[in-house]
């Protein structure tokens, strides 16, 4: 198995969200290494919205400056591959949860995958990251950090594009120095 290696110096992370948020470009621009993903042609209403879809993980590893590993485990998006969450957030230490901002209810999003992934949660660390913010409504970040607030969860919330790796080494940042703190 892939994280019985994990020890002093070795993070593993969880990048989780719903369809079309951007998990697998994510691991793709963080990863220092080739990248695994399990994508399949799209079916269902799925297919509207993108060719491909993950539907068992993406995993990619970052090196950090330190020389620390970040391991990158990527969630399927589709809720009925949900069993897959719990086996990949086994031994993480942290959950980089993406969400898209030009989805009908990133709030309920938010909620959703916080109820979900709640004992992840409860014993690490979050952060939250928002993409295809070109078109977000004017009040989104403030909105979902206003919900992490009345819910009593310590994340960050940085709008990111995916496809940007100096964005997305931020967030991994963010989330490793929570960790270690």
């Amino acid at each position: 198995m892939l994280d019985q290696e994990i020890g002093a110096g070795t993070y593993k992370i969880i990048i989780a969200g719903p369809v079309g948020a951007g998990k697998t470009e994510a691991i793709r621009s963080l990863s220092d290494k080739g990248v695994v993903t399990t994508e399949e042609i799209a079916s269902d209403g799925v297919a509207k919205m993108k060719k491909t879809t993950t539907v068992a993980m993406d995993y990619g590893v970052m090196i950090l400056e330190s020389g620390e590993q970040v391991r990158l485990y990527g969630t399927p998006g589709q809720r009925r591959f949900d069993f897959m969450w719990d086996i990949l957030s086994e031994n993480a230490l942290g959950l980089l949860l993406l969400l898209n901002a030009e989805e009908s209810d990133p709030v309920g999003d938010l909620a959703y995958y916080l109820e979900s992934f709640q004992p992840l949660i409860k014993g690490s660390a979050l952060v939250v990251g928002v993409t295809h913010c070109e078109n977000a409504p004017w009040d989104l970040h403030q909105r979902l950090s206003d919900y992490l607030v009345n819910h009593n969860v310590a994340a960050n919330v940085s709008l990111v594009d995916a496809r940007k790796r100096e964005q997305m080494q931020n967030l991994v940042r963010s989330l490793v120095y929570m960790i270690s703190a």
